[in-house]
């Protein structure tokens, strides 16, 4: 396995059932809207996700969402057009979305699946309106207590959540605990660090620089940047009793480089996705976590987009 993890996914041990609040824990946290839903912050003009547990790093509004969801399509082409790895039949049952997001990936899945029961949890409700029946949205923090009882669902599916959980081993408890015994659970993230195969991509090139200030970021906040790297997923996982873990990689290019006519398209869109992204991605990190001012964060940006529209840069991030 090379130095970074994509797609890791684990079928469970056997375990007891444990009795649980079930009913009354997830009426109260789905049938009332409380204020933390409408928690934000505005920061260079900029909405910025306010939770119990966390400020998200990025903002939550229509630019950045919609960099999101092309990035889903990107995603699914580079893993050759799947929603997930994982070897689940055609009756999928049960189904976690954590982190959902805008909810693409999981009201993509339901559609695929209509005898599928798809739930997405998120601290934001950014999801769609309309949706298709077997589809529903829960405005939840991860890091806490989960609504469901232990052993209820048969896939859980976590999505590009570095940079804000404090606690990996206890986030993947959570899964274990809350997942059928012989059910299972993936897990994406992608490195924040563009590098290439073709063109020398020396120590202070802004690539490196780039990913660098996400990683110390992260080390600062306590909320690591750096998940994907190594093998932590794959141990973290087994530590906390998952089994039969598997480790899979994708190089996902940047821009219209590669050969490969289905690469190239899925390359033209992570360039756009990242493009219209970048600001998003930098100015809280950057301005509230590295104390840069707000001319600095822009230019050091605007330095790191020049060199990724680069497309002699050959560059490709693992995902």
């Amino acid at each position: 396995m090379a130095d970074t993890p994509a797609v890791l996914d684990a079928s469970l041990i056997p375990r007891d059932d444990s009795s649980s609040s079930y009913d009354e824990s997830l009426a109260s946290s789905t049938t009332s809207v409380t204020d933390s839903v409408f928690e934000y912050r505005k920061l260079h003009g900029r909405p910025y996700k306010v939770s119990e547990t966390t400020e998200y790093w990025a903002p939550v509004d229509a630019a950045q969402n919609d960099a999101f969801d092309v990035l889903h399509n990107v995603h699914l082409i580079v893993a050759g057009n799947k929603l997930f790895q994982s070897p689940l039949g055609p009756d999928l049952g049960k189904v976690l979305d954590i982190g959902t997001g805008t909810g693409v990936w999981a009201v993509d899945l339901a559609h695929q699946y209509p005898t599928a029961s798809v739930t997405g949890t998120d601290i934001t409700a950014v999801q769609p309106a309309w949706v298709p029946p077997n589809a529903s949205f829960v405005v939840e923090d991860c890091l806490l207590e989960w609504s469901w009882p232990p052993n209820h669902f048969d896939f859980i599916h976590l999505r590009a959540l570095y940079g804000c959980v404090p606690d990996w081993e206890a986030l993947y408890a959570q899964a274990f605990r809350h997942v059928k015994p012989g059910g299972w659970f993936e897990h994406v993230e992608r490195e924040c660090r563009l590098q290439s195969d073709y063109t020398p991509i020396p120590t202070d090139h802004v690539f490196n620089k780039w990913a660098d200030l996400f990683y110390t970021g992260g080390e600062k906040t306590g909320r690591s940047f750096a998940i994907a790297e190594g093998h932590q997923m794959k141990d973290l996982m087994e530590k906390v009793g998952f089994v039969d873990v598997h480790e899979r990689k994708f190089k996902m290019p940047m821009h219209g480089w590669a050969r490969n006519s289905e690469l190239k398209n899925a390359g033209y869109q992570g360039q756009l996705a990242l493009d219209q992204s970048l600001d998003g991605l930098s100015t809280f990190l950057f301005t509230q976590v590295h104390g840069w001012s707000r001319e600095e964060a822009v230019a050091f940006t605007e330095a790191f987009r020049k060199e990724s529209r680069k497309i002699s840069n050959y560059a490709w991030i693992w995902k």
